[in-house]
């Protein structure tokens, strides 16, 4: 079983009495390694609750190999010494977006600042990607968006499984930036150049709440 004591407020979605039963099923039938470890599975709903939800970056799913999923989209766990294929190049354009140059391969802070790092499957077998992909997440990820519906966010949607899932999404209401996925594979087919960063921080500042520091969390 899952925990879902953290989750606060989220658990209020349907998903939970009504889909994650089945999940939870699959996953226990699944006889493969199931990455990321449970207790951080719903790490990106618990490190940010729905009314604090500033920013949305939607994720595929979990990073299939062991030791780099950490629960939040496209973060990566600090003791991780392999290739950072998306997030390196998440840092190449924060770089040319605003000069800054991140360390952190945590995002952690990213969401203690309101953005909500959801993957829309949150487990993935290990070494099999998108191998949970239809056991049911989708339909937490729809009642997510359609939570956070209440009030304007910005949207950051990178490749075309983000796209499909936040199709919902309003455009005239919230900021709503669709760009190629930050792969290796598909990064300078639109993600480079896109600006991202500061056209999330100009949007906010504009409807006067403070910007997102996407830079290492400041030494306290």
């Amino acid at each position: 079983m899952l925990d879902q004591s953290r989750l606060g407020r989220w658990t209020e979605l349907p998903f939970f009495a009504r889909d994650l039963p089945a999940i939870e099923a699959a996953l226990a039938a699944d006889t493969r390694a199931v990455l990321p470890p449970a207790p951080q599975v719903f790490n990106a709903l618990e490190r940010v609750q729905p009314d604090e939800v500033r920013v949305v970056i939607l994720g595929q799913d979990p990073y299939h190999t062991p030791g780099k999923a950490d629960g939040l989209a496209f973060s990566i766990r600090g003791d991780f010494r392999g290739k950072l294929d998306s997030l390196g190049n998440i840092f190449k354009e924060l770089h040319s977006d605003l000069g800054i140059t991140r360390t952190r391969t945590q995002l952690d802070d990213w969401a203690d600042q309101g953005v909500l790092l959801l993957n829309t499957a949150l487990t993935v077998p290990e070494g099999a990607a998108k191998g949970h992909a239809r056991i049911g997440w989708d339909a937490l990820t729809a009642q997510v968006l359609a939570r956070l519906a209440d009030s304007p966010r910005a949207y950051l949607l990178w490749g075309g499984p983000a796209q499909k899932a936040a199709n919902t999404v309003d455009p005239e209401r919230n900021l709503k930036l669709e760009t190629a996925h930050p792969s290796p594979l598909s990064a300078y087919r639109g993600f480079f150049g896109a600006r991202p960063f500061s056209r999330v921080n100009a949007w906010l500042q504009s409807r006067g709440h403070s910007a997102i520091n996407w830079g290492d969390p400041e030494v306290k």
